[in-house]
């Protein structure tokens, strides 16, 4: 499935950049903000913000922009607070049953 490759191999850059930060990376600047957890959930709370706008407006170009900037940021987040990809995906799994 597309999809599952794309985001788990997002979640292997992002966990790559708080485990091994890189001058320039803008995962590793957040991870090492000064303002810590509350930067990067200040990033989830502006794309979700702008995501819920823009589906207001009905503009489709700029829905999947901001869902695919939620989506990054969300997982930022789960990092951040020491949650694994391979637990959010147990959670939906767990689910569908």
């Amino acid at each position: 499935m597309k999809e599952i490759d794309v985001l788990g191999q997002l979640w292997q850059v992002i966990d790559d950049r708080f485990a091994n930060p890189r001058p320039g990376s803008y995962i590793a600047g957040l991870a090492a903000d000064a303002k810590g957890i509350d930067r990067i959930l200040e990033k989830v709370g502006e794309e979700a913000t702008e995501f819920i706008i823009s589906v207001k407006n009905k503009d489709p170009d700029r829905i999947i922009s901001e869902a695919a900037d939620l989506q990054f940021h969300l997982l930022v987040a789960l990092r951040a607070a020491g949650i694994s990809y391979s637990d959010l995906l147990d959670e939906l799994s767990a689910r569908r049953r």
